[in-house]
């Protein structure tokens, strides 16, 4: 887990809890000697945890997308920023650098983003741990909507392992390094139309 890559808002969000959540995950993974990867934006809770890592002697890599650069601004003191043509580069770049993707509270960009690693681990095109910081319960009806998905039969049961989560950024860490990939098939035949095919053999 050298390349942490973050995915968080933009804005700081109405709870203070996100805002110091965000400076403490950005406090231990700078003390932990990991590298921080994130959207190399310098406002919200984004500004907020790449400053975090830097005062704590950590290292960040910014990819932020020439015109939010232009609208938002980049941080200024990251150890180093990719400059991207747009949103779908940016999130390549990242995923590529990566060693492991934790979701922070945001909007919908982070849902974006979080789903996208998500997917491409269901598909085995990454192997690495995926962690969600539920800070004050912010992601409860995400995961809620998860466990819907896989009760409703469009993914396995299986699938809910392949997300780590925690409200505490040490606990999620810990857990984050002693996950192994999941190995679950991803096509499933419900039981209405196994029946079916039988009646029909």
């Amino acid at each position: 887990m050298k390349n942490i890559v973050v995915y968080c808002g933009s804005n700081l969000g109405a709870n203070k809890a996100f805002f110091d959540a965000a400076r403490h995950l950005g406090k231990v993974i700078a003390q932990q000697g990991s590298r921080l990867v994130y959207g190399g934006g310098n406002i919200g809770l984004m500004g907020t945890i790449a400053t975090a890592v830097l005062e704590n002697g950590g290292e960040v890599i910014g990819v932020i997308p020439t015109f939010l650069k232009n609208q938002e601004g980049a941080h200024l003191g990251l150890t180093k920023l990719y400059e991207t043509a747009n949103m779908t580069e940016r999130k390549n770049k990242m995923i590529e650098l990566a060693n492991a993707f934790i979701a922070m509270p945001g909007g919908l960009g982070t849902y974006e983003e979080l789903f996208e690693v998500l997917s491409q681990a269901q598909l085995k095109l990454h192997p690495h741990p995926i962690g969600i910081l539920n800070v004050a319960g912010f992601f409860d009806p995400l995961l809620q909507m998860l466990q819907n998905t896989a009760d409703a039969g469009f993914m396995p049961q299986q699938n809910m392992e392949l997300v780590c989560v925690d409200n505490d950024a040490e606990n999620l860490l810990n857990q984050m390094r002693h996950w192994q990939p999941q190995h679950a098939q991803k096509w499933i035949t419900p039981e209405w139309a196994q029946q079916e095919k039988e009646a029909l053999d």
